[in-house]
């Protein structure tokens, strides 16, 4: 079997060959919180944002899978992280530019991507998940988008493929209010490629796997390739939202956030906006 030199820097996420070239990303080590689940802190957030240059270039790779460990799939973003985020021009800076790369480099990597989604789904991760392309979610799972509960406009990953996936009604449905959307609704409307049994969910991600890993790998990949000319198109949309995003980690309104996060109350918003 390949070694794994090309990812031995990688400490937030754990990474394994099983056969036939498929490559196992788990979220976890640094990036794991008290609950158990990974959380997009700084590591966290610029690994996900590098490893699919990675894969992309890793000749012993065919497909590869990207998961969870533990109670979930990922928590959200790291509040310190948010918080320096906030304060800090610099950091707001550099994790702009990380959020832009994980959008694209999952987008260009050229090898299928396959997630499988259990527990919450939030932040960062989220992004791998909905952007994979086959998205795998056990039925309870819980998708959320929380950027405005935060205070910020919903950047990362939402403006640029939720309206595609699940119609423009829903995406704005989901994404203003920050719904939660059980993985067995996020089949229903188009927003994962499958909802299945929790006890399901890793074997059916590994079966599908295994199946894009045996079939022409020209065939897959230009496919994969063509049809994600549909979120190349939108990257203005995207641009713009990440922008608004970052924007507003700079404004009011995500310091009220933060406080009615970790005071575990629901946020009290000025009912004015400069837009």
């Amino acid at each position: 079997m390949a070694d794994l030199a090309a990812y031995g820097g990688y400490e937030a996420l754990k990474v394994t060959r099983r056969d036939h070239g498929v490559l196992d990303i788990v979220m976890s080590g640094e990036g794991a919180n008290r609950s158990g689940l990974a959380t997009a802190n700084a590591r966290m957030h610029r690994e996900l944002a590098d490893i699919w240059r990675d894969v992309d270039r890793d000749p012993d790779t065919r497909v590869a899978v990207i998961r969870g460990e533990g109670k979930g799939f990922s928590a959200g973003g790291d509040l310190a992280l948010v918080e320096d985020m906030a304060n800090d021009f610099d950091v707001r800076s550099r994790v702009w530019r990380e959020a832009r790369d994980l959008v694209y480099n999952v987008i260009n990597c050229s090898k299928p991507i396959v997630s499988a989604m259990h527990g919450p789904a939030v932040g960062a991760g989220l992004v791998a998940g909905l952007l994979a392309d086959i998205s795998i979610a056990a039925k309870d799972a819980r998708i959320i988008d929380g950027h405005t509960r935060l205070g910020v406009a919903a950047g990362d990953h939402a403006a640029i493929v939720w309206p595609l996936l699940c119609g423009m009604a829903k995406a704005k449905y989901y994404l203003l209010l920050c719904e939660p959307v059980s993985g067995e609704e996020a089949e229903r409307i188009g927003l994962v490629s499958l909802a299945v049994e929790p006890a399901d969910l890793l074997p059916k991600a590994y079966e599908v796997a295994e199946r894009l890993a045996h079939g022409s790998q020209s065939a897959i990949r230009w496919t994969k390739y063509a049809l994600n000319n549909w979120l190349r198109t939108a990257g203005p949309t995207f641009d713009t939202s990440l922008a608004l995003e970052f924007m507003g980690f700079a404004g009011p309104d995500v310091q009220e956030g933060l406080r009615s996060l970790r005071e575990r109350r629901p946020p009290e918003f000025p009912g004015d906006a400069p837009f």
